[in-house]
């Protein structure tokens, strides 16, 4: 499946799919995906529900997947100001992939080695 024909364009799907790895290849980008899969989350809520990411780093990882269309951002005028965040349409396509992840992991999960999470700030407790 290395190249496709469309018309009299060719498409190579390697060079497709590297792009499609690249949107969710952020450090924490799939994390984040995860959770706004499942409801809208306001930004202190996504910071406490990822152990070990930074305020700067979440900040980055949302402007990234919301340049690339992935996650929409609300300000509501209000004081204090609040901010929302969920998955747009285009993003909600990606649930049967996160399904087929969710069944692969509770098939294979328990043979997988837990590993010590080394990346980030320490998690409070």
């Amino acid at each position: 499946m290395e190249k496709q024909t469309m018309g009299e364009e060719e498409i190579n799907m390697h060079e497709e799919m590297r792009r499609a790895f690249a949107l969710l290849s952020g450090k924490w980008k799939l994390e984040i995906m995860w959770l706004l899969n499942q409801r809208v989350y306001r930004f202190g809520e996504l910071r406490k529900a990822i152990p070990g990411i930074t305020q700067h780093m979440l900040t980055a990882q949302l402007r990234e997947l919301e340049a690339d269309g992935l996650v929409s951002r609300t300000i509501f005028a209000e004081v204090p100001p609040r901010v929302e965040y969920e998955i747009t349409h285009k993003a909600r396509g990606l649930g049967p992939t996160m399904e087929a992840l969710t069944t692969w992991w509770n098939e294979y999960g328990k043979s997988v080695p837990v590993k010590p999470s080394a990346r980030g700030r320490k998690a409070r407790a």
